[in-house]
């Protein structure tokens, strides 16, 4: 097959895995820049132009499209999909991933466990806000934050109301979580793979860091899931519509709870924690959908 990987760093270790285990499988891969290419938009004739040629013979994409170009990236994918192309990440379920409020309540519908949040509209009775998630302390969290970028915990109720006001005032959209205090700056991160669970570690955060992101400096070991954490991850998975995707919860007394949904997410974290060869298994996922 011809296959392409939307990425706009090749040096990246998720997308030179990709490319490796592509390549061993036989298959001609290339590196494309989403930010490079124009769409064409033609009656009954929708192209891609990239640098010197139409991208018209390309068998599957693999979109590795960061937050930044989400607006831009998911309209290349889109249109991959009109021309009738295969892609692990729908164009939709990418848009729908990265907006935080959206995909909480989709999942929330669907019966997932999840922190209590709250999100208003530049609210100032901080401590309604704060009272509807249980108290301080509480965590809040930017809506286009990534990696753990955008996103404090606020201790007291003092803490909360400026950490808020200095959002409002710059007009940044947030939402105010509660704290999971049992879960000890640690979560679960599962990666999913045509339905199913591939690979799973549980990150934790350096000591005196709330946040687990490795980005952080954080740790991750390989974790077996129990039942209710596979499934959460499996349904997360599905409602989202999402095929290929990273799910962050968080161990609490009331069971896993949901924090976020990737569309993108990294390889070289759950590889090495979990020594699972994870970009095979998405290359193999291609290949059965795509004959």
């Amino acid at each position: 097959m011809n296959i392409v990987i939307l990425s706009r760093n090749a040096e990246l270790y998720s997308t030179q895995r990709l490319v490796d285990e592509a390549q061993k499988r036989g298959h001609s891969v290339e590196i494309i820049d989403p930010l490079k290419c124009d769409i064409i938009i033609e009656k009954e004739k929708p192209t891609i132009y990239y640098k010197d040629r139409y991208l018209d013979y390309v068998d599957a994409i693999i979109p590795r499209i960061g937050a930044s170009i989400t607006f831009y990236g998911c309209a290349v994918v889109r249109q991959f999909e009109e021309m009738g192309v295969f892609t692990i990440a729908p164009s939709d379920a990418i848009t729908r991933s990265r907006d935080k409020l959206r995909s909480l309540q989709r999942l929330s519908k669907a019966g997932i466990g999840m922190p209590k949040t709250v999100f208003t509209n530049y609210s100032r009775d901080v401590e309604e806000v704060i009272s509807y998630v249980g108290g301080t302390p509480v965590i809040i969290k930017l809506l286009e934050g990534t990696q753990g970028l955008g996103v404090v915990l606020a201790e007291t109720k003092n803490a909360a109301e400026s950490v808020l006001e200095a959002f409002n005032g710059l007009q940044a959209r947030v939402i105010v979580q509660e704290f999971i205090k049992e879960a000890k700056g640690a979560d679960l991160r599962a990666l999913v793979v045509d339905g199913q669970v591939v690979g799973a570690m549980k990150r934790q955060g350096k000591e005196g860091e709330f946040r687990s992101n490795l980005h952080r400096g954080g740790s991750a070991n390989i974790i077996k899931l129990d039942e209710d954490e596979l499934n959460l991850a499996m349904k997360a998975a599905k409602v989202l519509k999402l095929p290929v995707c990273g799910v962050d919860m968080l161990q609490s007394s009331r069971g896993p709870l949901l924090l976020e949904v990737n569309s993108t997410p990294g390889l070289e974290g759950i590889e090495a924690a979990t020594h699972k060869n994870i970009a095979k298994a998405i290359i193999t996922f291609i290949e059965r959908n795509r004959k």
